[in-house]
């Protein structure tokens, strides 16, 4: 008589493993920091919009998501983006990290659509993106109350409260955060801290060849990390995303790119961006030429890529090194360095004169605000990938 074969349990369906990801809630209790460092650079002109490379990594980098995970930080991640009324121009999402290039609008000027006399009315109707149905039920009768006592000033106070949630970086990442730790601990049935304290973030310039680059490395992230051979296989970033027909990630692409949105639908875009991301062919072996200590794209793909469209004018957009993009605190042309250096110089020494630093001792057009020094390609960046995944 044959034993019986053991029998596996069938994988629940992906929409009821992601049970919990899309529920609303009530306000979140504001958590506390206990983090130094560093005061975090940010965009204060009056009527600007700015853009930020943000990376947050798990606790020593050694939680790592499965795929149900990955795809409940990619929805968490857009939701709270339609929430906060930041824009994603793209994002990788990694297995012990995450990328975000995201475009923060002027706050006032934003606010603007909650003014006049329908204003509170189209409040409530944005919150309900994140916050429950009775959640919202007894705010309306608790600020009724206060008007009704006499006290409107106390409504009005909190209605400025809910609107400080919108336009803010640090609000917006840190709620992304506590949103994926509260689900992520109770799928894996696990207690504590999840991420990293603070999160990394590297202001950019919001248009050229500085947002197109940056744009270009998260993308590239799985490709580096040895992943996929080509970002479009990576289900978790922005560039595979927009090819499967995603509007708002083609938005934030072509953001990027500074073309309109319609020009991703007629292929330009596309092609355009295609031809950036094949643009970074290096791949690093070691003395014997026979292991890959840095994964690139191909030198094959990218040379048939780039000769079906032979429009791009320098490989070197993709091809700084990970601190400029880690460590920069600002990257862009010179006079935008210049202009956050004179808009916040309180924060430096009375003895510098002068913001912007050149990336490097060659032709490069981006400048940082810092000095930073060069490693060799195959130096500490590189054996850390090895390790994990690229910064």
């Amino acid at each position: 008589m044959e034993a019986a074969q053991p029998t596996h349990p069938q994988p629940l369906p992906l929409e009821e493993q992601l049970v919990g990801v899309n529920a609303k809630t009530g306000l979140y209790p504001a958590a506390r920091s206990w983090s130094g460092g560093r005061r975090r650079i940010l965009g204060k002109g009056p009527l600007e919009s700015y853009c930020y490379h943000v990376m947050s990594r798990t606790c020593g980098g050694e939680i790592w998501f499965d795929e149900v995970e990955k795809e409940a930080l990619r929805r968490i991640i857009w939701r709270m983006a339609e929430f906060s009324g930041i824009k994603i121009v793209t994002y990788a999402l990694m297995g012990n990290h995450f990328h975000l290039l995201a475009e923060v609008p002027h706050r006032l000027t934003w606010l603007q659509r909650f003014e006049g006399p329908t204003g509170e009315k189209k409040l409530f109707e944005h919150l309900r993106i994140l916050y429950s149905k009775s959640y919202l039920g007894l705010l309306r009768d608790e600020l009724a109350d206060l008007r009704q006592r006499g006290i409107a000033i106390l409504a009005e106070q909190k209605i400025e409260a809910l609107k400080k949630r919108f336009c803010d970086l640090s609000l917006f990442v840190k709620e992304i955060k506590e949103r994926f730790s509260r689900w992520f601990n109770k799928r894996r049935g696990r207690r504590g801290t999840l991420w990293m304290d603070r999160f990394k973030s590297v202001l950019v310039e919001g248009k050229g060849e500085a947002l197109r680059t940056m744009a270009a490395y998260i993308d590239l992230n799985p490709v580096r990390a040895g992943l996929v051979k080509d970002p479009k296989d990576y289900r978790w970033c922005g560039y595979a995303e927009a090819l499967g027909g995603s509007r708002r990630a083609q938005r934030g692409l072509c953001k990027a790119l500074g073309k309109p949105v319609d020009n991703w639908k007629s292929d330009a875009g596309a092609e355009a961006y295609r031809c950036l991301l094949h643009a970074d062919v290096r791949e690093v072996k070691d003395a014997q030429k026979k292991n890959v200590i840095r994964h690139g794209v191909s030198a094959d793909t990218a040379h048939a890529v780039l000769a079906e469209k032979d429009k791009l004018s320098t490989a070197e957009l993709v091809r700084l090194r990970v601190r400029y993009f880690t460590d920069g605190v600002i990257l862009g042309s010179r006079e935008f360095v210049e202009g956050i250096f004179e808009a916040q110089r309180d924060q430096f020494s009375p003895k510098r004169k002068q913001g912007a630093r050149r990336v490097s001792e060659s032709a490069s057009p981006f400048y940082t605000l810092r000095q930073l020094r060069l490693q060799p390609e195959i130096g500490r960046a590189s054996c850390r990938e090895r390790v994990s995944s690229p910064v």
